[in-house]
């Protein structure tokens, strides 16, 4: 991988810096080999927990913490998130290997985490044009992408040690019923109130297609790819649980924005998803399908909670821009996502009937 296409860090913002004096006191106690105060830069991909590199003369680590401001009271559990890792490594190799958990709150604010970084690409709004792709080249990304999701869903918990991570069977009903509580606590008087969707959903909701590990959150920006453009790591365990594969699938296709998508949508596409080569998301249904022998025979429910959850997510990181728990320019408009969502969500319900 050229250096100069490897994911890198910038300044830290303001409101996002933290006393690195006092992480590296913390840290130093538990790591070997950490030579003087590291120099300390932050990630500006993602929306929710907070990224920074700690770079040290020898060793480069990286830092996870919450953000500031109106937070979910379930969301933002660093140690759920470094446990899980923890356990799911030695099954899953494309998780980044842990350092060392911080509970203490009085040295940063927040609890955090420490983990070694993965040296390797992350692929944003476009791929690099200087790695000069070919469609086949990036079919072959794509299907890597989506069989590293599969081989996800198909680990086993009970050997990882993480069966007790979540909640078991009614997985389909608690994420309806868990995200039409968040969405209406989140609402703010500029977005609709989404309740005939979420009418829809409670009455239309299947049973659930099996119970497996899911990452939750499963796109193209959370992933590091290596040499060969494969798959080297995949970041951002926040939200994984054992919950139903299909409703995954529903999550990570509703970020999965196509050439032939309209004009307002491709404002929200944050992964090239787009470009030749990529499978459309009628292609990975099928193709997730044939290879799980998982029949998908209710899409549309899965196609609308996923419009609808994005609504959920978007309008949680607008109302903390709404209430002053961060003054990020790029949550400004979010509100207007919302809506449109709104819309996507009525015309999938109408196509249904």
């Amino acid at each position: 991988m050229k250096p100069e296409l490897i994911d890198t860090p910038g300044a830290t913002r303001d409101e996002d810096a933290f006393d690195v004096a006092a992480v590296h006191e913390w840290l130093s106690g538990r790591l070997d080999g950490l030579d003087g105060k590291p120099t300390v830069r932050q990630f500006a991909g993602g929306a929710s927990n907070l990224t920074y590199q700690l770079s040290y003369p020898d060793r480069e680590l990286i830092l996870r913490r919450p953000p500031g401001g109106h937070r979910a009271a379930s969301a933002h559990d660093m140690g759920r998130e470094y446990r899980v890792q923890s356990a799911l490594r030695p099954l899953f190799p494309y998780v980044p290997a842990m350092s060392a958990f911080c509970d203490d709150e009085s040295v940063i604010g927040a609890p955090f985490y420490v983990m070694e970084k993965l040296e390797g690409l992350i692929l944003r709004r476009d791929i690099p044009a200087e790695l000069d792709l070919d469609p086949i080249a990036v079919r072959a990304l794509c299907i890597d992408v989506i069989d590293k999701l599969i081989e996800l869903h198909r680990v086993d918990v009970e050997a990882a040690g993480l069966a007790d991570l979540g909640k078991g069977s009614g997985y389909v009903r608690r994420q309806i019923d868990g995200w039409s509580d968040r969405y209406r606590k989140a609402r703010t008087e500029n977005v609709p109130d989404f309740e005939g969707v979420m009418g829809w959903l409670a009455a239309n909701r299947p049973e659930d297609a099996g119970i497996c590990l899911i990452h939750n959150d499963y796109r193209f920006d959370n992933i590091v790819l290596g040499d060969g453009m494969a798959v080297l790591g995949i970041l951002d365990w926040e939200m994984a649980t054992l919950g139903d594969p299909l409703m995954e699938l529903g999550a990570t296709l509703t970020y999965w924005i196509q050439a032939d998508d309209d004009e307002f949508i491709q404002q929200l596409r944050r992964q090239p998803t787009h470009v030749p080569g990529m499978l459309t998301r009628a292609e990975i249904i099928d193709y997730y399908s044939r290879a799980t022998g998982s029949a998908v025979d209710n899409w549309t429910f899965y196609e609308v909670y996923g419009m609808f959850r994005l609504a959920g997510i978007i309008q949680q990181l607008y109302r903390r821009f709404h209430d002053g728990g961060t003054h990020n320019p790029v949550f400004a408009d979010y509100w207007m996502f919302v809506g449109y969502l709104e819309e996507r969500c009525k015309r999938a319900m109408r196509g249904a009937r």
